[in-house]
């Protein structure tokens, strides 16, 4: 990048002489003495190499020069304050970019009050959704392709991301309308033994997956996957057409499916959690702002 050949200060104090069209006023405007704004006007036209006024006794007026010169005076300064603004907006968190990857099933909980809350607190901030797993948010996350992960059952620990749970919710059993468990209002996991499982494949969440598994195992069997899905919607999609059952978070419950069941079951101590995730060495002021979002527009579903 060039280095500029006029020094902003020159170029300012040229323009409101244009304006004034008189030392003593546009002196007295930029809170100088008359003697440094002739300086200053001097060694402009010394830059330019040809007079940019007129001085003639009681009346200042611009040169040929000088009136091609304004208008890229004024351009530069307009556009340099929009961008001292900006820089201001952005550096406080008012105004920037920020990049969201959530999990399918968290559209129908956590982010909307999420998404609400904060537009409320900074109206200006262009947000950038993506729809993602687990296991791709972490990876966009280290790929600084996102900024802020929301997802399910983060790592335990991670030298580069930082993690908060905001959510834990319980398991439902979900079924097909017309298997005979659905007539049951708590189904144990251990009822399940028998039917083929319809899950999300454990690559898109291991944590998740290896969850489920795990209430399965702890109830005495191993569930047998027969079909996979990488959305919850198309799990329930799934099990609507009587291909399986399934183990999900609560949360699902609010995909409405006429010819699926959604039931308690007897592992009530067992809860998924939902985290926000973001880089460690994110120095970012949207950051502290989507947490404070968070914290103000949270549903709490216990």
């Amino acid at each position: 990048m060039e280095r500029p050949e006029l020094p902003l200060p020159q170029l300012y104090a040229f323009a409101v002489l244009a304006e004034e069209l008189h030392f003593g006023r546009a002196a007295a405007r930029l809170g100088i003495a008359q003697p440094p704004l002739s300086q200053q006007i001097r060694r402009l036209e010394d830059k330019v190499g040809y007079a940019l006024f007129s001085r003639e006794p009681g009346r200042v007026s611009l040169t040929p020069a000088g009136r091609e010169l304004l208008p890229a005076a004024r351009y530069a300064l307009a556009h340099l304050a929009e961008g001292l603004t900006a820089a201001r907006e952005v550096g406080s968190g008012r105004a920037g970019r920020l990049r969201i990857g959530f999990a399918a099933s968290l559209a129908l909980t956590v982010l909307p009050s999420l998404l609400r809350t904060f537009r409320e607190r900074s109206p200006a901030v262009h947000l950038d959704i993506q729809e993602m797993t687990t296991t791709p948010q972490l990876a966009a996350l280290r790929e600084r392709t996102i900024d802020i992960g929301l997802l399910r059952e983060p790592p335990a620990h991670d030298p580069e991301l930082a993690f908060k749970t905001v959510l834990a919710e319980p398991f439902v059993a979900v079924l097909p309308a017309s298997h005979p468990l659905a007539a049951q209002r708590t189904v144990r996991v251990a009822q399940l033994a028998p039917c083929p499982f319809v899950l999300l494949p454990r690559a898109a969440g291991p944590p998740l997956y290896d969850q489920i598994a795990g209430l399965c195992i702890a109830a005495g069997f191993t569930p047998q996957v027969t079909q996979h899905a990488v959305e919850w919607q198309t799990v329930c999609a799934l099990v609507e057409t009587g291909l399986g059952v399934s183990l999900a978070p609560q949360s699902i419950r609010r995909i409405r499916l006429k010819g699926v069941a959604f039931r308690r079951i007897d592992a009530g101590a067992a809860r998924t959690r939902v985290a926000v995730a973001w880089r460690k060495d994110d120095s970012s002021p949207l950051i502290p702002g989507i947490m404070a979002a968070l914290d103000q527009g949270l549903p709490r579903e216990r």
